[in-house]
């Protein structure tokens, strides 16, 4: 039920890092290149370059059109980088890293920013700039997912995006007989579902509860939290995500709650 990327729990997917290098592209930048990328810096990018270990893109003015934002780059601590340019380790270095700086920077709760169709996605060096000693991390935000046929054009900025009551733009609802194996769409466009709330199932330190208790308490909390966001309605269908132990290992501690809205 956890697609590639999805915010924050979108960012959990990135843990598991492929050796895949991309060919560089004439009049685009290197690779390979060693250099640290810019923070706060924009690009045009598609639902195929998020999967990508690696991403040279072109810069672009952010007064233009674009679909990606880099609102963190960093350097990978020693401690971290001792193995391989694939070491699982720098995908749980950059999940508590990005994590937190994707909150602060959208200005959303958690809940709100699990519910949105901004997500981020993380890129480091190629496999030759790592063996050149590069170790450099950057996150963008993108509007969109993996599985989306496209990204969502972004503000100049989207420092800020979720404060208040966000946009139905930047809500993500799906539009299908059920929530499950449904593309998620913007809130903006026609859709059946929308994700109303989660629910925290537990806190840092807690142990995995197993898949039947989180899929009972995620149930049992959505029925009664759809029922309300509805006004209390005679007859209401509601849905549920819930997520499994390697997601609860990575960070994640919420499910999600989508109320049918017919619309």
């Amino acid at each position: 039920m956890l697609p590639r990327l999805a915010a924050p729990v979108a960012a959990l997917l990135f843990l598991a890092l492929s050796a895949c290098t991309q060919t560089p592209v004439a009049n685009q930048p290197d690779v390979d290149t060693v250099e640290a990328p810019k923070l706060g810096a924009c690009r045009v990018l598609a639902p195929a370059d998020i999967s990508e270990p690696s991403n040279a893109s072109e810069v672009v003015d952010c007064a233009d059109e674009h679909t990606a934002e880099t609102f963190a780059v960093g350097t990978f601590p020693a401690a971290v980088a001792t193995g391989a340019v694939d070491d699982p380790a720098l995908g749980a270095h950059i999940f508590a890293s990005c994590s937190e700086k994707f909150l602060a920077f959208l200005g959303g709760e958690e809940s709100s920013v699990m519910r949105s169709t901004l997500t981020w996605a993380w890129f480091r060096p190629s496999e030759k700039a790592w063996e050149q000693g590069a170790r450099w991390y950057r996150c963008d935000v993108v509007g969109g997912a993996e599985q989306s046929e496209q990204l969502i054009s972004l503000p100049q900025t989207a420092k800020g995006l979720l404060l208040g009551q966000p946009e139905d733009r930047w809500m993500v609802c799906v539009n299908g007989p059920t929530v499950a194996g449904s593309v998620k769409i913007p809130c903006s466009e026609p859709h059946t579902w929308r994700a109303v709330t989660t629910i925290k199932l537990g806190d840092a330190r807690d142990p995995y509860p197993g898949d039947r208790l989180v899929e009972v308490r995620t149930r049992d909390f959505c029925s009664d939290s759809v029922g309300a966001w509805l006004n209390y309605p005679v007859d209401y269908d509601f849905g549920y995500t819930f997520f499994h132990e390697a997601e609860w290992e990575a960070g994640n501690r919420r499910s999600i709650c989508w109320a049918k809205t017919g619309q």
